[in-house]
């Protein structure tokens, strides 16, 4: 496995850090050609002799390489997938070798706006190039081919992380054996596309964004990052899961304050995850890695018809939605089943009753953990490696 230190002069996140087109540049789908760039990643269990024990995981758009550690360098918490991915547990590190690693355009190692542009000297900001769920593909398929990987077993994602694994299914099908993109759609939505306008409007209105140059003044827009990630956070959530936790609860208070405090605990919780994410994220990350998720569409290049971009593809697909989401619904699920469909793939379409919403996926759910769990065993029956 060839590594290489980062060549810039950011202090080192733990794990693994790759240096790529440094000969082969990153052709972007703006028409850039990119590179030297660096991929941050995290892997767990061994690869097999063979190389065809492979999982990768995409992370969604405040994720991580960070999925299955003990303790997260920056939070403190365990990974963000560890109910679902370790020894023992659905995808199975005693079993699988899975990788996962920081997008392009990312903020904890992989190459994106904070970062030094080499031919300035200075913080990319916003001269770094709009980048596209495509793009992060690419970037992935040069770091499965430095470590040597073929074929992967699987890819597995959800929300941003399933729009890279379909992805994945249409511009590599040959090198994908199975897919599971998880509460995720062929394309973003106007809905969500709004969402995250007023969350981009949000950081740029805040003074200290400085346009995008906040690294260079000494600034953090951390007052528009907060409103940004509150906002999208609402959207992670549903009515009957935000009534059951705080109803009009107040916070820590016996009355209301006739303020503009945050009298109810949901205001506090929603404070609160601002808070936590403007310590952790960067600000023009976020207006880039939202950038990309608007952009992605997979049947735009086929005239509206999505069978087309899966035509020839043999990958053995599962998709699962869940009933509250309102982000990305079980109707967009069953369009995108329907269209793998009619291009004859091998396909299942599950919709898990839950009132938790979107981030149900990062949740306790039992009937999805069910489902994902026979779905890789019944896959890796195929694939020869029970």
């Amino acid at each position: 496995m060839s590594t290489a230190a980062n060549k810039d002069k950011r202090p080192p996140l733990p794990g693994h850090h790759m240096v790529l087109g440094e000969t082969d540049k990153l052709r972007l789908d703006s028409g850039i050609e990119f590179g030297p760039f660096t991929l941050a990643y995290q892997t767990y269990g061994a690869l097999n002799a063979d190389k065809s024990n492979a999982i990768l995981v995409c992370h969604a758009l405040t994720g991580d390489q960070y999925v299955a550690d003990d303790v997260h360098p920056i939070t403190g918490k365990e990974g963000w997938w560890r109910e679902i991915v370790g020894p023992g547990k659905i995808i199975d590190t005693d079993k699988y070798f899975v990788i996962c690693s920081n997008v392009i355009g990312g903020c904890l190692g992989s190459t994106g706006p904070k970062d030094i542009n080499p031919e300035t000297g200075k913080p990319w900001g916003l001269d770094f190039p709009v980048i596209t769920i495509a793009d992060m593909v690419r970037a992935q398929t040069m770091l499965i081919d430095a470590l040597g990987i073929d074929t992967l077993f699987a890819v597995i994602g959800g929300s941003m992380g399933g729009m890279q694994v379909l992805e994945w299914c249409k511009s590599y099908p040959e090198r994908v054996f199975a897919a599971a993109p998880i509460a995720t759609s062929f394309r973003h939505s106007a809905q969500n596309i709004a969402f995250h306008e007023v969350g981009r409007q949000a950081v740029m209105a805040d003074p200290d964004w400085c346009g995008g140059n906040y690294l260079l003044e000494g600034k953090k827009p951390a007052r528009g990052l907060a409103v940004a990630r509150m906002t999208a956070h609402i959207t992670y959530l549903s009515q009957p899961a935000l009534h059951r936790k705080f109803g009009r609860k107040l916070q820590n208070r016996g009355a209301i304050t006739y303020s503009f405090d945050h009298d109810f605990q949901v205001e506090s919780y929603l404070r609160h995850q601002g808070k936590s994410f403007v310590d952790r994220f960067d600000a023009n990350s976020y207006l880039y890695i939202t950038r990309a998720m608007d952009y992605f569409d997979l049947s735009i290049e086929h005239d509206g018809r999505l069978a087309d971009a899966f035509t020839g593809c043999k990958t053995r697909f599962c998709i699962i939605s869940f009933s509250s989401d309102w982000c990305f619904t079980t109707a967009e699920s069953r369009t995108l089943a329907h269209a793998l469909n009619a291009a004859s793939c091998n396909v299942s379409c599950v919709e898990i009753e839950s009132d938790k919403g979107h981030d149900a996926f990062l949740l306790d759910e039992p009937d999805f953990h069910m489902v994902l769990a026979g779905f890789i065993e019944g896959a890796a029956e195929s694939r020869g490696l029970k």
